[in-house]
């Protein structure tokens, strides 16, 4: 059986979603954001014969994630999905989003390494605090100087807004650092709940590459995040930047995919 959830329902869906929390942090962090009464997002379970949930589908506006520990009826939650003639994105762990490919085709598929840390064995404690600066909303232009040099981002106005808003609101955290007057350094974290937090846009202007600026800022950006209690994840698919990751700690827990657009 699916059915639509409720605020009654939240206690039994985090403890299953829970046990897998870095995997889970953006159903997490939009269920404590927006709840279960918004009008842009909801979500949905399957339950077993026992009350069990075996499955789970959120909407966020047009971007849907589904997740699963096991089997889960595809067929529901496709006949939620096909409901939504303005779809876009619907993203999840690997081993969930494949078992919706007999079905649906999309326009799209991409897939990253999701990587996790939770501790700071590896991460380096004597990082200079006065060169590793913490954005505020006047250093914003600069770090979207920088990230528009970047030849794998693609940096649209919207997202030069969201980053803005994330600032403004303290949603989201960026540390940065500057040579000769300008950014050449930067890293993120974005969907941040009581659980986890994502890295995003870890970044160096070409000019000022393999000198650890961006790794600086991450190593402050982690450790204050895990000092907080929470773990942290990213996504990649350079085996360079695995490369770094995995040097400060991160590990690979899974793999993600994106399905962009129906067909």
């Amino acid at each position: 059986m699916i059915r639509k959830l409720k605020s009654s329902d939240n206690a039994q869906l985090m403890e299953y979603l829970k046990e897998e929390k870095s995997i889970n942090l953006f159903i997490i962090g939009d269920i404590e954001n927006f709840g279960y009464d918004s009008d842009f997002q909801e979500v949905w379970a399957e339950f077993d014969k026992d009350g069990q949930i075996c499955g789970v589908l959120l909407r966020y506006k047009h971007f849907y994630i589904p997740y699963s520990k096991g089997d889960f009826g595809t067929q529901g939650f496709i006949e939620i999905i096909n409901k939504d003639p303005k779809f876009e994105v619907m993203s999840g762990k690997k081993m969930v989003l494949e078992k919706f490919d007999e079905y649906l085709e999309f326009q799209k598929k991409k897939e990253q390494y999701f990587a996790e840390l939770v501790d700071d064995r590896l991460l380096d404690k004597n990082v200079e605090l006065t060169e590793v600066k913490r954005a505020k909303i006047e250093d914003v232009d600069s770090i979207n100087d920088l990230k528009e040099l970047i030849e794998e981002f693609d940096i649209t106005p919207s997202g030069k807004e969201s980053f803005r808003q994330a600032i403004a609101t303290e949603t989201g955290r960026t540390y940065f650092i500057e040579r000769d007057g300008k950014v050449v350094a930067s890293a993120s974290t974005t969907a941040e709940n009581s659980e986890s937090a994502m890295i995003v846009g870890v970044c160096t202007h070409p000019d000022y590459r393999r000198k650890g600026y961006a790794t600086k800022c991450m190593t402050v950006l982690c450790n204050e995040v895990l000092n907080e209690g929470r773990t942290l994840c990213l996504f990649y698919d350079n085996p360079n930047a695995g490369i770094i990751y995995k040097s400060i700690g991160f590990k690979d827990i899974g793999k993600w995919k994106m399905y962009i657009g129906r067909k």
